[in-house]
């Protein structure tokens, strides 16, 4: 493997990496590193979702410390998400045939369906300012949910896929020297949060979808039909509703065919 900027921990099999990761890096581990496995038995997506992953796939996670304020680290997975796609297209010529994009606030699509998903867990529970992120990345490189017959629950009754699906022949070894070569580049380009505005939104917005398509949103208080308006200077979802009005949301499930066929309804 070629050297990475930050040192790699390998598992043939756990648990979770992000729980790993997390565990290490509050027991002293030296940040940043990352936690890889080949195989997965109970990761976890947002909300709770299982995210259980096999030989072959990527399943990694990256411990780091940031001095931007917490109220930020919700930006990090649109930075992860910037650099998982990254990846994908600097490990295959054939990656820019394929209607790739990422879905807010953590999924990477390909023709519509699951391939990737993004996980961020935080903690201050250490004597230094700022705060401990674990970033971790699930991509479906050689298999996915209908060849495993279920095994990679990803939630919602999303459709899935993976990148051998659509002709991708690269390794999860090779998509994480990428990886994780693009992720310093865009943390760099962060800068503990200053540059956001500047570098992460458009960066975020041109790998996403079309400003003004319509999307639907599951929300706490209930699902909002829409059309997508980017993302604010806080990386949060701007949906514009039936009304004109623009709501900002922060947290919710995005659906693209839920919208397409509310609209259809019309």
């Amino acid at each position: 493997m070629t050297a990475l900027p930050a040192p790699v921990i390998h598992f043939a099999e756990t648990v979770s990496t992000n729980k790993d990761a997390m565990r290490l890096a509050l027991a002293g581990e030296t940040l940043p590193f990352w936690v890889t496995a080949n195989r997965q038995t109970g990761g976890r997506g947002r909300a709770g979702r299982s995210w259980t992953s096999f030989d072959g796939n990527l399943q990694a996670s990256v411990a780091m410390h940031s001095a931007a304020p917490l109220a930020q680290a919700g930006e990090l997975a649109l930075i992860a998400g910037i650099s998982l796609i990254d990846a994908v297209r600097a490990t295959s010529p054939l990656a820019d045939r394929l209607t790739m994009r990422l879905k807010w606030p953590n999924d990477l699509l390909i023709d519509g369906a699951k391939a990737g998903g993004i996980l961020v867990e935080t903690t201050t529970a250490q004597r230094q300012s700022g705060f401990v992120a674990v970033i971790g990345f699930g991509l479906n490189v050689r298999v996915h949910p209908s060849e495993l017959a279920g095994c990679l629950a990803i939630g919602l009754g999303r459709p899935a896929t993976s990148l051998a699906s659509h002709g991708l022949d690269v390794s999860a070894t090779t998509i994480l020297e990428a990886l994780s070569s693009a992720f310093e580049t865009w943390i760099q380009a962060w800068d503990c949060g200053r540059s956001f505005r500047a570098h992460i939104a458009p960066a975020w917005q041109s790998r996403a979808g079309c400003v003004g398509e319509a999307i639907s949103v599951s929300t706490e208080t209930g699902k909002l039909h829409g059309r997508y308006r980017g993302i604010d200077d806080h990386g949060h979802l701007l949906i514009e509703l039936a009304s004109g009005v623009i709501r900002v949301v922060t947290h919710g499930d995005v659906a693209l065919t839920d919208a397409i066929e509310e609209r259809k309804k019309e």
